[in-house]
Parts: C-alpha cells; sequence; structure tokens
C-alpha cells in the first residue's frame, strides 16, 4: 500500500531539483551573476583606486570609473545578455558619487571626499550584515527563501528542521565576508577621517581592501558554501510534498487568507 502513495510524490517533485544543495547552488550562481557579474563589479572599483593613487585627481577618478561600468554595459547589451551586475555597479557608483558631492557641498578637501566615496560601502555591508544575521537569529534564514522560490510555497521549508540549519549555515557564510568588509574598513575610514590617519594613505588603504575584500573574499565565502553543500543531500520531495499536499487537501486555505 505503501509503494503506490510514494510512487505520485516522488513525480510530484521538479525533475531537474533533486536535493536543497542543488537548489541553492544554481540560486546562489544565478544571484552573484557567477565569475564574470563579480568581476564586472570589482573593476569601476579598480578604476577609481588606480586612477587617484597615480594621479590624485577625484574628478578624473571618479569619471574613468564610469567610463569603465558604461563600457561593460554596451558589452552587455551588444551581447545581449543579462546587465543587471553593470546596472548594479553603476549604481553603487552613483551613490558613492553623491556622498562625494555631499562632501564637497559642506567644505571637505579633496581627500575628505576620496573617503566619502568609500562611506556607502561601508554603510551597506554593515547594513547587510544586520539583516542577515538578524534572518538566522529568528529562524528564518535568508538563504532558505530561495528554496521556497524554487518549490512554490516561501515558507514550506521552514517545516523541515534540517532544511532550516541547512540554510542557516549556509546564510551566516554570506554574512561573513560583509561583516569581515566592516571590521577592517570601518576603522580605517573613521581614522582617515578623524585625521589619526594621512588621509591620502587612508583612501589607498581602502581602495586595496575594497579589491581584496571584495570578490576574491566572496570567491572563499562560496567556496566554503560549496564545501558545505557538497557534504549534505537535503532531498527536496519532503518539502515539495508538504507544499504540494496542503495546496491539494486544504482547498480553503486561500479563502481563509
Amino acid at each position: 500500500m505503501t509503494g503506490p502513495v510514494t510512487d505520485p510524490v516522488k513525480s510530484a517533485a521538479p525533475a531537474s531539483v533533486e536535493t536543497v544543495e542543488a537548489v541553492v547552488r544554481r540560486q546562489l550562481s544565478q544571484a552573484l551573476g557567477g565569475r564574470r557579474g563579480m568581476i564586472e563589479a570589482a573593476v569601476p572599483t579598480i578604476a577609481f583606486t588606480v586612477l587617484w593613487l597615480t594621479t590624485g585627481e577625484l574628478t578624473l577618478a571618479l569619471a574613468l570609473s564610469v567610463s569603465a561600468a558604461v563600457l561593460l554595459l554596451v558589452v552587455r547589451l551588444v551581447q545581449r545578455s543579462s546587465v543587471q551586475f553593470v546596472v548594479n555597479a553603476l549604481v553603487g557608483i552613483g551613490i558613492g558619487w553623491l556622498f562625494v558631492a555631499r562632501s564637497a557641498a559642506s567644505g571637505g578637501s579633496e581627500q575628505e571626499q576620496a573617503l566619502a566615496y568609500f562611506l556607502p560601502g561601508i554603510l551597506y555591508n554593515s547594513g547587510y550584515t544586520v539583516v542577515l544575521a538578524l534572518t538566522c537569529l529568528i529562524g528564518w534564514p535568508i538563504v532558505g527563501f530561495m528554496v521556497g522560490s524554487v518549490t512554490g510555497d516561501p515558507t514550506a521549508w521552514h517545516q523541515d528542521k534540517q532544511i532550516v540549519k541547512l540554510c542557516t549555515r549556509l546564510t551566516w557564510l554570506l554574512v561573513l565576508p560583509c561583516m569581515l568588509r566592516v571590521v577592517v574598513q570601518a576603522p580605517i575610514w573613521l581614522a582617515g577621517n578623524s585625521g589619526s590617519m594621512d588621509p591620502d594613505t587612508a583612501v589607498a588603504i581602502l581602495g586595496v581592501a575594497k579589491i581584496g575584500l571584495g570578490w576574491p573574499l566572496q570567491l572563499a565565502a562560496l567556496g566554503a558554501m560549496v564545501w558545505v553543500l557538497a557534504r549534505n543531500h537535503t532531498p527536496m520531495t519532503e518539502t515539495a510534498t508538504s507544499s504540494a499536499s496542503s495546496t491539494q487537501q486544504t482547498s480553503t486555505g486561500p479563502a481563509a487568507d
């Protein structure tokens, strides 16, 4: 009697998705844009930092970083591929430029304006750290919603403690790079802005740190995540089954909502 019951259940699960780990790997790859997406995010920062360190011309450094991002955008458009990650880089540059303009309007020196360019990234990583860590602490890790986006039920995965535990570990691995960037960059920014460190030195260190703690650190975190995912094989069938059965058996559910 149990055989005929389990066969339809297995067939209800998506054939292309066998485990939670497979889902997470695919979703992370899409979210980060792969190697190309991370390189495209790093190029504008490299351009800004190198030009600022070699010329000391803030406007020229900003203009070159924007030009590099626009060039990458044009290449994407010509290839008719996703422009999401280049646009993200352009948005980041635009926000940085706004902080620079705000510093200039308040009478900041060119060194202070250069420091202002790095402030949005520090604030972004601080916010990202707090939000992602909070999702783990309250028991609703953000990676779990990646699983939910595939099963069709954004919260069904939370019924399986094994999946929650796995997603919590993976979310903490996403938190660590952001936390490390803040721990390293924030004291340097504060020291340069307060005058306890030479502003040019602070800008140079921040530029190198932003690059070094950018996609290389992200790749290291992803490597750790791949290792965690390779050690586990959590079947999607239970989550998919609970989602499917709850939809079929409780037809009054949507009406109650």
